[in-house]
């Protein structure tokens, strides 16, 4: 009686050309994912511009999905090294704000709609396999802010009445919008002045409101309760005469 063997997963082969070989098809990857989208991309191509064969291609990589989801891991790994080696070293939170928000939209309309989908895309993506790695990169990529709100908020510089991951979700979610926007019309705006407004906007939402400005707004708030509970008590005694 015959056995039949299970099939040995292929695996990626090593060594320095290797390396290099692997380094090559994603960087082909990512101008053909960036010119292109996810899905109107093939192997082929990726293949051909990277100069192998699309056999040698699925010797690296067992799928486009896998080839897209290293695209995208490199991506967020560029950016998170940058973030964690600079953010730390910029003084104030408003600065910080500033220099988070301008990076973000740079690395992402940098290299075309096609990326900016991509990496958009992938981080809504709900596939079982990848979602937790994807989770993982983008914990890893907003650290560096997380530990920036934090340190505000320690520091009195941002309000402590609203949850930290709130506002994290305040800033990308506002610059995602700005990003599908671009996404959607072609039209790239200007990153210094987006990022300028988006910072102001999100300042003003953050700001540590002082306890005088705090007790004001109470009072201003008590008095108009009391007047209109006085205008309602007026109307029920004519009402009763």
């Amino acid at each position: 009686m015959s056995v039949t063997k299970a099939a040995t997963p292929r695996r990626a082969p090593r060594g320095e050309k290797s390396e290099r070989t692997q380094a090559s098809l994603l960087a082909a990857a990512r101008e053909v994912f960036a010119e292109r989208g996810f899905e109107r991309s093939t192997t082929s191509e990726i293949a051909q511009r990277a100069g192998v064969s699309e056999a040698t291609l699925f010797t690296y990589f067992e799928s486009k999905r896998r080839l897209c989801i290293d695209v995208v891991g490199r991506w967020y790994d560029e950016i998170s090294i940058e973030l964690e080696e600079q953010v730390p070293a910029i003084a104030g939170f408003e600065a910080r704000l500033r220099f988070v928000i301008q990076r973000h939209l740079t690395h992402l309309m940098g290299d075309g709609i096609g990326l900016c989908a991509l990496v958009l895309g992938e981080g809504r993506m709900v596939d079982a396999e990848f979602s937790g790695l994807i989770a993982e990169l983008k914990r890893r990529y907003t650290s560096p802010f997380m530990a920036a709100l934090s340190e505000a908020r320690e520091l009195g510089e941002v309000r402590g009445d609203v949850p930290l991951r709130l506002m994290r979700d305040m800033v990308y979610g506002s610059m995602e919008h700005v990003l599908w926007d671009y996404v959607t019309t072609g039209t790239k705006p200007s990153i210094a002045s987006t990022a300028s407004q988006l910072t102001a906007m999100l300042m003003a939402a953050f700001a540590f409101e002082a306890a005088p400005a705090r007790a004001a707004r109470r009072f201003q708030s008590d008095v108009l309760a009391a007047v209109r509970r006085l205008e309602r008590d007026a109307g029920s005694a004519e009402d009763a005469a």
